[in-house]
């Protein structure tokens, strides 16, 4: 069974589903499909299916032409029909495992596939979830539904593995296709076929590790390792603008040091899908092993205090200028959560936008990435279309909330009254009306 499904790997005669068409599911389906392989797409969105079969790409990372080719060429195809799974010979999991409202893991998305994909799993197939999550999830919840749903057993009739999605959105250097990857199976066999699966179709790097709880904390860990080190940064930043010192330039300084030093940015909050979250799942899941992550909540309760440090130098920025808050036009450049993005999930620009609006600041965003977006409150947000001189004039506060390249960031400093710089894209320019983080 082993050899039969290595050899439909070799000669590219293997069906692939993926489960889950957002931000990792997409790219990586296309990877799947450009490498020869007939890929299905299933997810429980019409609207994306729908897309994706039109050939239309909604995903930043993914080539227009390449997607809308491979769908011509009849390579890529989505549906919302799990039945699907028994046509299939390997399903990767790629679906969202948000935080509920207490900050625990909701693993709903990832159950609810599980089952689906089970009820119509077959003999010899290859299963690997992507999809982060806390250590054990594999082996504990994953493996023992699909069992039971199809009636076969992991590591004899069918395989199981973890490789954790890398997908860094915006990132112009690696994308899905070139990014290491690394691969946990629950079995040696079940990770000599993922690894077989993933060598076909990456340029990269394949690093096979012990089990797939090796595979899920290593996932945490790089994510956990970005979120305390950033929170590190916001802490400085907080503690230099008090000292009177430019954060940026000690950064600067500090990282002429060639070893023992890597350098991280503070900015207005943490954002997007992973780093906000992911460390979470391993400070739930350490209170099962009465261990409290002292350091990783610290670190958690700086980066989510960073909106309101923002708006607070935002008060007294206004208030030199004997300014009240209340009343004032603030113009917030970019809401997307990092720059050249249209991904607003856990944008920190929303959250200072939601801040200034509770003490009635009068609030424009500019962000030609995302047009228009649904707020906090359900209203619909249009950007400003453009940025001439006399708008960039008419606000007493911009605040630089997202570094976006498409903006002359010279051009607004020279026709603005003040500018709050967030992201130290004023660097090369000074001005009494210029305040840093």
């Amino acid at each position: 069974m082993k050899q039969e499904l290595l050899n439909k790997i070799e000669n590219r005669s293997a069906r692939v589903g993926v489960v889950g068409l957002g931000y990792v599911g997409l790219p990586l389906a296309v990877e799947k499909a450009r490498a020869g392989f007939i890929t299905s797409g299933i997810d429980v969105s019409d609207k994306k299916v729908a897309k994706v079969n039109a050939g239309e790409n909604y995903i930043g990372d993914v080539d227009d032409a390449l997607l809308k080719k491979l769908v011509e060429d009849g390579k890529l195809s989505a549906t919302s029909d799990f039945s699907k799974v028994a046509e299939l010979d390997f399903i990767v999991i790629c679906v969202p495992t948000p935080l509920d409202v207490h900050q625990q893991p909701d693993i709903s998305y990832i159950q609810t596939s599980a089952e689906s994909i089970g009820d119509h799993l077959t003999k010899g197939s290859l299963v690997v979830l992507e999809s982060t999550t806390y250590p054990g999830t594999t082996e504990g919840l994953v493996r023992p539904i699909l069992e039971e749903r199809s009636g076969l057993v992991c590591g004899k009739d069918f395989y199981l593995a973890y490789s954790p999605e890398r997908v860094d959105p915006g990132n112009k250097n690696y994308k899905t296709n070139n990014t290491p990857k690394v691969v946990g199976g629950v079995t040696q066999d079940c990770t000599d076929v993922a690894e077989a699966l993933y060598r076909t179709t990456l340029d990269s790097e394949i690093y096979p590790v012990s089990s797939p709880s090796v595979a899920e904390m290593e996932k945490i860990l790089e994510n956990t390792y970005r979120f305390v080190n950033i929170g590190l940064a916001n802490e400085m930043a907080v503690i230099c603008h008090r000292m009177g010192i430019n954060v940026w330039e000690v950064i600067d300084a500090a990282k002429t040091k060639p070893y023992g030093f890597h350098a991280f940015y503070p900015g207005p909050g943490l954002g997007g899908h992973c780093i906000p979250l992911d460390p979470y799942y391993l400070t739930w899941k350490a209170r099962e092993y009465d261990y409290h992550t002292k350091l990783i909540e610290t670190a958690g309760e700086v980066n989510s205090m960073m909106p309101e440090f923002v708006v607070d130098r935002a008060f007294h920025i206004l208030n030199d200028k004997k300014k009240a808050i209340n009343g004032s036009k603030v113009l917030l450049l970019g809401v997307a959560y990092k720059k050249d993005i249209d991904d607003l999930r856990m944008s920190p620009a929303l959250r200072v936008l939601e801040i200034l609006e509770s003490f009635h600041a009068d609030v424009s965003y500019y962000d030609a990435y995302n047009p228009q977006f649904t707020a906090y409150d359900g209203t619909l947000r249009r950007s400003m279309p453009e940025l001439s001189a006399e708008d960039i004039a008419s606000y007493d506060l911009i605040i630089v909330t997202t570094d976006h390249t498409n903006v002359d960031y010279a051009f607004v400093a020279e026709h603005a009254q003040q500018v709050f710089d967030t992201r130290n894209v004023l660097k090369e320019i000074e001005g009494a009306h210029i305040f840093r983080l």
